[in-house]
C-alpha cells in the first residue's frame, strides 16, 4: 500500500499582473485541482476561483469513494459538470463576466494504489516515474489537435502563436465534454498537476529532471516554479504535486 503526500504553489509570473489561476488540495489529501481561467483580469480569475469552490463544495457533500474506481470517476463527472455549470451561470447572470471559462483538472486518489485524473482544457498531469516524465491528459487545443494530426511537430507547437487556443472548457457551453486518465501508481512515483504556464516554459523532461535529489513534494513545488520564473514565466503557473512512497517507507505518509 502506498502512502502519498502533497503540496502547492501559485505564482503570478513575470508578465502578468493578475494570477487567474486557482488549485485546491482537499483536507484529508485525496483530491487535487488545477483551475486556469480565461476572459480578462476580471472574468479568468472569476472563473478558475468558481471552479475550484465546486470541486471544494462536491468534496463537503459528497467526498469520493476511497476504492471503487467506477463510482470515483462518477464523482468526477459530477464535480467537473458541477464545476462547469457554476462558471456557466455565473456568465449568463453577470454581463461583466460574458464569456469568461477556465480549464480544470482534477484527481482523485484512491487507496488501491490507484489515482483517476479527469481534465478539460490544457492544464495538464503528469507522472514522473524514475527519472521519466510522462503526460498523461491531451490538451484540448487548436495546436495540440495539429500535432495529434501530424500537421505541427512538438517542438513547432511550442512557438506556435496560437498555441493559447483551446477547442475546449468550463463555463462556455451549458454541457461540456470531461476526458478521464486512469493511472496505476509506484513507489517512489511523483504526480505534477499544473497549468500551461509551466509547460510554456519546461519541456516535459526538464520537470523529471528537475527532481534530481528531492524527496518531498514541496521542494519540487519550489524548484518548479523557481526554474519557470527563470525562463521568463509569460504566464501565470500553478502545481500540485503529490509524492507517493511505498507504506514501508519513511518518507511517506497520507
Amino acid at each position: 500500500m502506498l502512502k502519498w503526500r502533497a503540496a502547492a504553489r501559485t505564482d503570478a509570473g513575470c508578465q502578468r499582473q493578475r494570477n487567474e489561476d486557482n488549485f485546491y488540495v482537499s483536507p484529508d489529501n485525496r483530491v487535487f485541482a488545477v483551475a486556469d481561467g480565461m476572459g480578462g483580469a476580471v472574468g479568468g480569475a472569476k472563473a478558475s476561483k468558481l471552479a475550484m469552490e465546486a470541486v471544494e463544495q462536491q468534496w463537503k457533500d459528497c467526498p469520493p469513494p476511497a476504492k471503487d474506481k467506477e463510482a470515483i470517476t462518477k464523482w468526477l463527472t459530477e464535480t467537473v459538470n458541477s464545476a462547469n455549470h457554476s462558471v456557466w451561470h455565473s456568465a449568463e447572470e453577470d454581463a461583466s463576466v460574458r464569456g469568461m471559462g477556465t480549464t480544470v483538472v482534477v484527481a482523485v486518489q484512491a487507496d488501491d494504489n490507484y489515482m483517476q485524473i479527469a481534465h478539460v482544457g490544457d492544464s495538464r498531469a503528469y507522472l514522473v516515474r524514475e527519472g521519466k516524465t510522462r503526460l498523461l491528459t491531451n490538451d484540448h487545443s487548436v495546436v495540440q489537435e495539429m500535432v495529434r494530426a501530424g500537421r505541427l511537430t512538438e517542438e513547432q507547437a511550442r512557438i506556435n502563436p496560437y498555441k493559447n487556443l483551446i477547442t475546449r472548457c468550463l463555463g462556455h457551453e451549458e454541457k461540456v465534454e470531461i476526458d478521464h486518465t486512469p493511472v496505476d501508481l509506484h513507489d517512489n512515483d511523483w504526480v505534477v498537476l499544473c497549468s500551461d504556464g509551466l509547460p510554456t516554459v519546461l519541456r516535459d523532461e526538464q520537470i523529471g529532471e528537475s527532481i534530481k535529489d528531492l524527496t518531498d513534494p514541496e521542494g519540487l513545488c519550489e524548484e518548479l516554479v523557481k526554474l519557470t520564473i527563470d525562463g521568463g514565466a509569460p504566464d501565470n503557473v500553478t502545481v500540485v504535486v503529490v509524492k507517493f512512497n511505498d507504506e514501508s517507507s519513511d518518507n511517506g505518509s497520507k
